[in-house]
């Protein structure tokens, strides 16, 4: 027996709320209505006392975190044991009893309460946005309707492990840079802050003038020390303020078609969007989406709004009978005249799905290859930068040596 607090609404329209023991969430549910009590919200009381959210907002995430590999395996195993006859509510009850980490276990949980409680099982993940993407909450939806869940779930369970290699690609190609950047930040106020004021002190005692250059340099020292800890907290604020307008409909739609407009990130940024959009898409086809619903799912998966508003225009087309080659002709920014011819060919042969998965393969090798140029490109460019930078001061800094030797002679 387990404990449940419940909220329900009474025949008069009035809210009532209470404890009661029952044997299950169903055994729950029928208690509340011999009450003359329509349900609302019913939560499971843990043993010390506390509330474990199985239902709706009140959801507590736990001390951790589910992370992207617990969702990985938990796609795995549902899909294979949805293949294997499992019912869902079963299927759901056993991973949660088996996950491997407490803060997952409670996922899973609300996830089979909320089904069990009647919302489908696309409804119920979408109440947890932190754990579930959009793009797998609606892969999911196509599944269901479709009749093939499990199959769809294999196919998301693939598609997240490609698209956290391609990610992990990105991500380890600008850590080299980053850290060369934040080393040369930090080298400059090291000499802003600490080096020239020594220096400073040694010409000091001489009347002998300073080279403009010299005198350009110790006055930004001598500044930087003066407001370095306001420019620190300006700095600070302004961060919080640009991120704050990225979080705005409008603030992220700018940002995002600035990063389109840069002559290297752009297009790489667009590559990755369309490498995604067809991986995507040709993963849903071949599982059996209708296409019309392949593609609204697939448009979700770009994450770059002005590229998301883009493919929206080209599926109007397609829902008017248009080829799919022929309506993303528009969007040349994410589908060259190429990357079209194969996508026309491909739907007149009827091998769509697999010559999208191709595609979405060969871009990323493509992808790869670009971004390992690029930072090699990258990496002499900043070390020059920084050895500029240092050197500047460096030279700045002992010319007036030789003017003060001059000077005692």
């Amino acid at each position: 027996m387990a404990f449940y607090q419940y909220k329900a609404l009474k025949s008069d329209g009035g809210i009532a709320q209470g404890d009661l023991e029952a044997g299950g969430r169903q055994d729950a549910f029928r208690k509340i209505e011999s009450l003359g009590l329509k349900p609302i919200r019913l939560t499971e009381k843990q043993e010390s006392g506390g509330n474990t959210a199985a239902s709706g907002k009140g959801f507590s995430w736990g001390s951790g975190k589910v992370t992207f590999k617990m969702l990985e395996n938990f796609t795995r195993l549902l899909s294979s044991l949805l293949a294997a006859g499992v019912p869902l509510s079963r299927a759901l009850v056993i991973l949660y009893r088996e996950a491997v980490s407490p803060a997952a276990g409670e996922k899973w949980k609300a996830v089979h309460d909320l089904v069990v409680d009647g919302l489908s099982l696309a409804n119920a993940m979408s109440r947890f946005p932190e754990t579930f993407p959009r793009v797998y909450v609606a892969m999911v939806e196509a599944g269901e309707t479709g009749g093939f869940l499990d199959l769809v779930l294999s196919q998301i369970a693939d598609f997240q492990s490609r698209d956290k290699e391609l990610r992990g690609k990105v991500l380890s190609a600008m850590i080299y840079p980053v850290v060369l950047l934040f080393l040369a930040l930090g080298v400059l106020v090291f000499l802003m802050m600490f080096f020239i004021p020594r220096f400073k002190v040694l010409f000091e005692g001489f009347d002998a003038a300073l080279p403009l250059l010299t005198q350009v340099i110790v006055s930004t020292s001598e500044f930087c020390q003066a407001y370095g800890l306001f420019l620190f907290m300006g700095a600070g604020v302004l961060s919080v303020v640009i991120r704050n307008w990225l979080m705005t409909e409008k603030g992220r739609r700018r940002f995002e078609k600035a990063m389109l407009s840069l002559p290297v990130i752009g297009p790489l940024n667009a590559q990755f969007a369309m490498a995604r959009f067809c991986r995507m898409l040709g993963t849903l086809l071949q599982a059996g989406v209708p296409l019309i619903q392949g593609l609204n799912v697939a448009r979700r998966s770009i994450g770059n709004q002005i590229l998301v508003d883009a493919v929206a225009e080209s599926i109007e087309r397609v829902k008017k009978g248009e080829t799919l080659a022929r309506s993303l002709s528009d969007c040349r920014i994410l589908f060259h005249g190429s990357v079209l011819e194969m996508v026309s060919v491909a739907e007149e042969s009827g091998r769509l799905d697999q010559e999208l998965i191709r595609l979405a393969a060969t871009t990323e090798k493509d992808l790869d290859q670009q971004l390992k140029t690029a930072v090699s490109l990258m990496e002499p460019l900043m070390l020059f930068l920084i050895a500029g930078f240092i050197g500047t001061i460096f030279i700045g800094m002992v010319i007036p040596i030789f003017t003060i030797q001059d000077y005692i002679k």
